[in-house]
């Protein structure tokens, strides 16, 4: 149970915790969870007094002084403000210090809990320096306008409020139309490419089940594709279905399935098409393993009393095999179908999730917004949304596939 926790528990439980904040790495602000207000020294120290010398340049020069002034004033009080907290002072001067050597300050020290009553205030009245020195430069012209904007406005940004959200993000994605529409894809992939994997699955194990000569290099064969690199089968397949050059495309092109070759994997469809193909041909094999493993715990005999019955084999098939072999179907269905559900690598190698998102699945999605977009938060409620949908389809699985398998083992 420990290690069941540690490895699949746990995993889900942190991507939760993400996704209750607003995590970004591409925002200094974001990068990391806050719960509460926090102030990073070293971006307040690399504009303040820079902030206060180029006032006093200003109001030297005699502009706007005593607008200038008073923002000084103001500057001058928060910074007291900020001192008076016993853990902000002694951070403040370490930081201080290390700025002074040309130090890069770790997130250790540069980074302080604030009261919230600070916090709010400290914005409030860099807002309102903001807007007063805005308005000094639009009456006088300062010579140094753009330096003294850009550093209140970095000063401002030096505090950090908490980016704890809820359930916003769960919120945003249900009413994200991008979010519904790689969910429909999924279910279409999963749908139609497990079905056809479990036909052909059942049929190629019915037939290599049998006794013939060779029958051994015919299941290592059927193996192949199975055994092939993911990655390595949708970059083959890519060049197969390339509009100019691909031999399947060509074929698909005379046979009618398609109107041009070019159109394969430039069209919602045919992008479709062509990434279940390539699914079917690569996982049949799976399919066709984990039937035959059922198969050969059939007893001969079976058919051999039935045939004696008169029984044919399409009534042996229908009484015998399919009864029996439940068991290894629901399992090969229920791993099929959590794989599809989840897949990832496969289109991703061979369409991108393109075209215009047409073979987006849901975990592309969440890989776009997490890594390409750097929101972890986000990626990580739609992580979440991937283990609840992959979770109810295991127990409607167990529910009704399942359910007679269950009332047998307690007969038993």
């Amino acid at each position: 149970m420990i290690l069941i926790f540690l490895v699949a528990v746990w995993p889900v439980l942190q991507s939760f915790y993400f996704s209750l904040f607003d995590l970004r790495l591409n925002n200094p602000t974001k990068s990391e969870v806050h719960l509460s207000y926090n102030v990073d020294l070293e971006r307040y120290l690399n504009n303040y007094p820079f902030l206060v010398t180029a006032l006093d340049n200003e109001i030297r020069e005699g502009n706007a002084a005593e607008q200038l002034e008073a923002a000084k004033s103001e500057l001058k009080a928060i910074d007291d403000k900020l001192q008076k907290d016993g853990e902000v002072k002694s951070q403040y001067d370490a930081v201080n210090d290390k700025l002074m050597n040309f130090e890069q300050p770790g997130t250790d020290i540069r980074m302080v809990e604030v009261d919230r009553d600070i916090a709010e205030d400290y914005l409030k009245t860099t807002d309102s320096i903001l807007t007063s020195l805005k308005k000094a430069a639009k009456e006088t012209k300062l010579s140094q306008e753009d330096k003294i904007i850009g550093l209140a406005s970095g000063l401002k940004d030096s505090i950090i409020k908490p980016n704890f959200i809820g359930l916003k993000h769960y919120k945003d994605n249900f009413g994200d139309t991008r979010m519904w529409k790689a969910l429909g894809n999924t279910m279409t992939f999963t749908i139609i490419s497990v079905a056809a994997e479990l036909i052909l699955g059942l049929a190629i194990a019915l037939l290599i089940n049998k006794a013939f000569f060779g029958r051994g290099l015919i299941r290592a064969s059927i193996l192949i594709p199975w055994a092939i690199p993911t990655a390595v089968s949708a970059l083959m397949w890519k060049f197969l279905y390339d509009g100019q050059n691909g031999i399947i495309a060509k074929i698909f092109e005379d046979v009618g399935l398609i109107n041009k070759m070019s159109n394969l994997l430039v069209t919602d469809t045919g992008a479709m098409f062509a990434v279940i193909f390539t699914d079917v041909w690569k996982t049949t094999p799976y399919m066709a393993l984990l039937i035959l493993a059922g198969l050969q715990t059939i007893p001969s005999s079976l058919y051999e009393a039935s045939a004696i019955d008169g029984a044919g084999r399409w009534k042996q098939f229908t009484t015998i095999t399919l009864p029996l072999l439940k068991s290894s179907i629901l399992v090969a269905l229920l791993f099929r179908t959590l794989d599809a559900f989840r897949v990832f690598d496969l289109i991703y190698v061979l369409t991108g999730g393109g075209p215009a998102n047409s073979t987006e699945t849901i975990s592309i999605l969440a890989y776009k917004v997490m890594f390409s977009q750097t929101n972890f938060g986000e990626g990580s409620a739609l992580a979440v949304i991937v283990f609840i949908c992959v979770a109810i389809i295991s127990m409607l699985y167990i529910k009704f596939l399942g359910k007679d398998l269950l009332n047998d083992g307690r007969g038993n």
